[in-house]
């Protein structure tokens, strides 16, 4: 029987880019999105896997997401916490988040993926399987995001250690923490496009392509628990 690795938020940007190489791996992927329907259902059947839909904003749905696929596949063998939403960098300024702003982006960022986390344990126990959590460079140096954002992916990168700690030897846990990745989302951010080609030793954005041979590498190294791995071009030595 084939693995089963979960990629939320995958149908398209960094998410698809995840679940293309974890099938092209030899996994059976399952496919989430909250909205996109159509195009879920469409990536499931070419990757030979599975679509399912779920606002991780909402815990309940959240929290039914890990038994649908256990229940349709009859295991789990990876869980890719990649879903997130951010705000464009303007919102970075004191005044630009409201309340709820606070409450939808944390929901998403960061109860959803200890949602799905906790409910994944004991597949994962009987698999030896392993987490990936998709974090942010903002996570890591805090600047050039919102202050919102970039307060969620670091508390995701602690929650990481926390879970590794907790969870070892039985199952690993770590993250990737991308900078600035070329996707549809982001085609848009001149400024942090000019930024990355400018400053980066790599002299540009990151692929999905790039996100999904790290998130690729830790899953198959056997020994690689509790790190966060920075995926930025090289910016951070600036």
């Amino acid at each position: 029987m084939a693995k089963v690795a979960l990629v939320t938020g995958s149908v398209s940007g960094i998410g698809a880019g995840v679940a293309r190489r974890l099938a092209a791996d030899g996994f059976t992927v399952a496919v989430h999105s909250r909205v996109s329907r159509d195009a879920g259902i469409a990536l499931a059947a070419e990757l030979g896997g599975s679509y399912h839909q779920a606002d991780l904003a909402d815990d309940a749905a959240a929290q039914r997401l890990v038994p649908e696929v256990v229940g349709e596949h009859g295991r789990l063998d990876v869980l890719v916490n990649n879903a997130g939403i951010s705000w464009p960098v303007p919102h970075a300024e004191l005044d630009g988040l409201s309340a709820d702003d606070w409450r939808r982006l944390l929901d998403v960022n960061l109860i959803a993926p200890w949602l799905l986390c906790t409910a994944a344990l004991p597949a994962l126990r009987e698999s030896g399987g392993c987490i990936v959590n998709v974090t942010s460079h903002a996570g890591v140096r805090p600047k050039g995001s919102s202050i919102a954002y970039a307060a969620s992916k670091a508390a995701l990168n602690h929650v990481t250690k926390l879970l590794a700690a907790a969870l070892g030897p039985e199952i690993r846990v770590n993250a990737v923490a991308p900078g600035l990745v070329d996707t549809p989302m982001t085609a848009d951010w001149t400024d942090a496009q000019d930024l990355w080609k400018t400053l980066s030793p790599m002299r540009r954005a990151a692929q999905p392509a790039d996100v999904a041979d790290l998130i690729s590498a830790l899953i198959h190294n056997s020994y690689v628990t509790g790190e966060i791995v920075l995926l930025d071009g090289g910016l951070n030595l600036r």
